[in-house]
């Protein structure tokens, strides 16, 4: 049972919660150790928090869960863990992070709040609104970089970055939801209702415009945001993030696949090498002047 339940806490997809440490990283102060020991700390109480909402939501979507060839395996959907022990579980971990990030900051607190709460919310109800559900999923992104951006005293962060991080996450979201239609192509009975509200061509012209305006804000915040290393030397890492939207792309239309943005990442060697080389040049920009 216990195995079951670190199951359901999804600890691949804390992976997401990663960019708590964006605020950190871009504003130089990976190596100060005050402002990172508290990211640390936020970082997992973060995660308690995530995990209480997968488990929630699969307490919300059990009978979907069991009509997918795959979430029918989750121990909830399977019935391993019952739904009285998954929610006792969950409030439990609630408390933890609640308390927790209460002391750590009380900004940091609110965001957890609002992010739990729109979560809550998604899982109920919003997520079957077509585009408002993509939308919601890059709230919480968006919400991560403030998470993190509250535990520090800010100094060079830019604003740009939550620009780039919605329309990143609008990006993965709306791929995701293509990677489902495809999966479900000759079994539309047994996909989530929000489906049906998309088509693979009103899905294609979405990923189309947040992929380009993607490349387009981050470009614009590599030489226009205050506080970047001089002589626009940030430009550099422009084409790592254009080959890895590139990268996406091929993934989820040649190879129809990235339903699971977090486990593409460590699948595909190619997109993880380019995220590994963008994060090397990130820091030897900022850090190595």
């Amino acid at each position: 049972m216990l195995k079951d339940l670190i199951n359901s806490f999804r600890i691949k997809q804390w992976v997401k919660n990663g960019f708590l440490f964006a605020g950190l990283i871009f504003d130089e102060q990976l190596f100060a150790i005050t402002p990172l020991f508290h990211t640390i700390i936020g970082f997992f109480i973060f995660n308690i928090l995530t995990s209480s909402v997968y488990l929630i939501n699969d307490v919300f979507d059990v009978n979907v869960d069991r009509q997918h060839p795959e979430k029918k395996n989750r121990p909830i959907a399977a019935g391993r863990i019952s739904e009285r022990t998954a929610i006792t579980v969950a409030v439990t971990l609630i408390s933890f992070a609640a308390v927790g990030s209460y002391y750590l900051s009380s900004k940091f607190f609110l965001i957890c709040l609002i992010y739990f709460l729109t979560n809550l919310l998604y899982s109920k109800w919003l997520k079957h609104v077509p585009i408002l559900d993509v939308f919601i999923i890059a709230l919480g992104f968006v919400l991560r970089v403030a998470a993190g951006v509250s535990l520090i005293t800010v100094k060079r962060f830019s604003p740009w970055l939550y620009v780039v991080t919605t329309l990143l996450a609008l990006f993965l979201g709306f791929g995701k939801r293509r990677a489902e239609m495809i999966l479900f192509s000759h079994d539309t009975h047994k996909r989530r209702a929000v489906l049906d509200g998309y088509t693979l061509a009103f899905l294609d012209q979405l990923i189309t415009i947040v992929s380009s305006a993607t490349i387009l804000a981050y470009s614009l915040y590599t030489f226009s945001a205050p506080g970047l290393p001089g002589n626009y030397t940030m430009m550099l890492t422009i084409p790592f993030v254009m080959y890895g939207i590139f990268r996406y792309l091929y993934l989820i239309q040649v190879k129809q696949s990235g339903g699971a943005p977090e486990e593409t990442l460590f699948q595909d060697v190619p997109l993880l090498i380019n995220v590994f080389l963008y994060a090397l040049c990130v820091l030897i920009l900022f850090y190595l002047k």
